[in-house]
């Protein structure tokens, strides 16, 4: 079987099991209404900088038994698109099955994704995302799914598969979109940028967030996993999406002059 072990455990997050649990539910907000939801944006610098964003989106939903984690490629290892099927991710507290049925039901219903690890090893942006759904739900299953390139016809693509394999398993899913917005810009610029992005979000416009991004440059290193799945939430009748908090790693470290921006959004 195969066990992905934790690329960044002590950096990212607390690799000892009862700190990262103290500092998960320092970051988490009880007090929230929960909701169902279809989809969620949340980042992934690390819980020192995005971690109040990130617990503030997870503490706003219902987390389902599976969860569909969508992360981009930052290591340039394996292909494209790629899904680990099968197996478990190591993780501070406590191991995390792949959900296998409905990793490879996505599989069967795309000529684009491939069976891979490679691209899982070392990625950070769905790992970070683990403590949290570990935390609302001990026996947790995901789907981890790396993606790479620039290509708005693989987004329809796989989220025409997505949801298909959520279908054909008849099961409750949750999707998770991980980003950061943008990278290395003063908060004033950066603001601007994200806003722009969050709007197109908001509105559920998967086209209008892509061509934005790729035409103007914005540093936002997760567009093809958050245009993906709002594809796929469309697909399955999202309405609504809600800004339940932005900010910037200066709001952190109060170094304003080179930013990189968080956003949480729920689709339901």
């Amino acid at each position: 079987m195969n066990v992905r072990k934790p690329a960044v455990s002590g950096q990212f997050y607390p690799g000892n099991p009862s700190r990262l649990f103290e500092e998960i539910e320092r970051l988490i907000d009880p007090a929230i209404d929960k909701q169902k939801a279809i989809g969620v944006v949340s980042p992934h610098a690390g819980l020192m900088y995005s971690g109040q964003v990130a617990g503030k989106v997870f503490s706003s939903v219902d987390i389902p038994e599976s969860v569909i984690i969508l992360g981009p490629n930052h290591t340039g290892c394996g292909p494209q698109a790629s899904i680990m099927e099968s197996g478990s991710w190591q993780m501070p507290m406590g191991n995390v099955n792949i959900d296998k049925d409905l990793a490879q039901a996505i599989i069967r219903n795309s000529d684009i994704l491939q069976s891979d690890i490679s691209a899982q090893m070392l990625e950070h942006s769905i790992e970070v995302q683990v403590p949290f759904l570990q935390y609302f739900h001990s026996d947790i299953k995901i789907v981890p799914i790396v993606l790479g390139g620039y290509d708005f016809s693989i987004c329809q693509s796989i989220a025409k598969a997505i949801v298909q394999g959520i279908k054909s398993n008849d099961k409750d899913a949750l999707i998770v979109a991980s980003t950061d917005l943008t990278h290395y810009k003063s908060q004033t610029e950066a603001n601007l940028a994200d806003h722009k992005v969050i709007d197109k979000i908001l509105n559920l416009d998967a086209r209008g967030l892509f061509d934005m991004v790729v035409q103007e440059g914005i540093s936002m290193c997760g567009v093809i996993p958050v245009t993906t799945m709002i594809l796929a939430a469309k697909e399955m009748k999202a309405q609504n999406a809600t800004l339940v908090k932005y900010m910037t790693s200066g709001d952190i470290s109060g170094d304003y002059n080179q930013v990189v921006g968080y956003a949480g959004i729920v689709i339901n």
